[in-house]
């Protein structure tokens, strides 16, 4: 999940990163008022910025420095209701402004690859970090960390000398990136970046924008995480397959695609979107992904069914099932189940290929149900083409 600037603006004060003042707005008057307390602080002038989960909100004009109150009320007034690549703006954050002497990066992220964390440190913030990454990488240090150990002390003094900062900086600077990891680690999250992480003109090391992802795996162990979600902008299946506690992702194709285990189902969308490029200009290609897991009941494989045949995108559904912990008879007794909650609401056809556990006792009840909207194919590929085939024609 990730998390809006101001978010992660308010879990680092929680956890002792040092922030500068901010305010959530939703119209431009609740603007003018947040920045009649904050810009107190700093002289009048605060930062007005729009609050979409993208980058590149500067360069699209949702970054602007106001020095009055009303130029604040303004500046909202310009940036709410803004598009932001696809995102609508509909919060801005009146944020504290801040005499910048020089700005830096910092981030610690999961490092699938390496399996540990990658901290990533740079003397150049405020810019496209990929950009420098690529242009001059000799500029990005990047420090491996131990997930056993963290970001202590000295991990964080060797963090800044990769990094180049002079001795008075670093001394400054590493504290700070020990709260930040604490940020990482208490919060579970894969990612923590604050670009730009600035040193003031009175010598202050401040987190001055905030990206955070947290873990949703975690989610049991942070009840209080629920209230960062923005539930307004979900995609109103993911919602439903997510309150199903159902594994599913929502893509731009027209095959629903179920199986079972995330190997099997990505293998499933790859065979889909081969099969799809014989039919109609390639336009069959995977809906979703949704993995019912190993040991999936019928239940489970009812919900996936009800999720996807509500997916008005869908043309047709491919069932692709290894059974092994989720025999195929249960598979089977799922998708009847699920026909027949569904009921006349169910109108688009079903291809499914069962193989494995209780094989021929899954395609037995398929026959017995006998549905005008189930095909059961033998092989992967066959099955693959037959979905393709079916949503090009619909």
């Amino acid at each position: 999940m990730d998390l809006f600037e101001y978010q992660a603006r308010d879990m680092f004060e929680a956890h002792g990163v040092p922030v500068l003042a901010g305010q959530t707005a939703t119209t431009p008057e609740e603007a003018k008022a947040a920045a009649e307390q904050i810009g107190a602080k700093s002289g009048g002038v605060t930062v007005v910025k729009a609050q979409v989960k993208t980058g590149g909100r500067g360069k699209a004009g949702g970054v602007k420095v106001a020095k009055s109150a009303d130029e604040a009320e303004q500046y909202a007034k310009d940036i709410l209701g803004m598009d932001i690549k696809g995102h609508t703006v509909g919060t801005v954050m009146i944020a504290q402004g801040a005499k910048i002497a020089e700005e830096y990066y910092f981030s610690i992220l999961l490092d699938r690859a390496n399996r540990s964390y990658l901290a990533m440190c740079s003397k150049e913030g405020g810019v496209e970090i990929e950009q420098l990454a690529v242009e001059r990488p000799e500029a990005l240090a990047r420090i491996e960390v131990d997930p056993n150990v963290g970001i202590d002390g000295a991990k964080a003094d060797e963090i800044v000398k990769a990094a180049g900062f002079d001795d008075e900086t670093a001394a400054k600077v590493a504290p700070v990136l020990v709260k930040l990891w604490e940020t990482y680690r208490d919060e579970d999250a894969t990612l923590v970046e604050v670009n730009p992480l600035v040193k003031t003109e009175d010598g202050d090391i401040i987190a001055l924008d905030g990206k955070v992802t947290l873990d949703a795996n975690a989610g049991f162990r942070h009840p209080d995480h629920e209230a960062l979600e923005d539930k307004a902008a979900a995609d109103p299946l993911e919602a439903k397959a997510k309150a199903l506690d159902l594994n599913y992702v929502k893509l731009d194709g027209n095959v629903g695609i179920i199986g079972n285990g995330a190997g099997l189902v990505m293998s499933t969308l790859d065979v889909v979107a081969y099969a799809g490029e014989d039919f109609t200009g390639g336009k069959a290609k995977p809906a979703n992904f949704l993995d019912i897991g190993g040991g999936a009941s019928a239940e489970v494989m009812a919900n996936g069914l009800d999720v996807i045949l509500n997916d008005e995108q869908v043309k047709s559904v491919f069932v692709n099932v290894f059974g092994g912990i989720t025999a195929c008879d249960a598979v089977a007794n799922g998708i009847v189940g699920a026909l027949k909650k569904l009921g006349d609401a169910a109108t688009k056809p079903l291809v499914v290929r069962l193989d494995g556990n209780n094989v021929e006792e899954g395609r037995a009840i398929l026959s017995d149900f006998n549905h005008p909207l189930v095909t059961v194919v033998d092989t992967m590929d066959g099955a693959a083409r037959k979905a393709a085939e079916l949503a090009a024609a619909n």
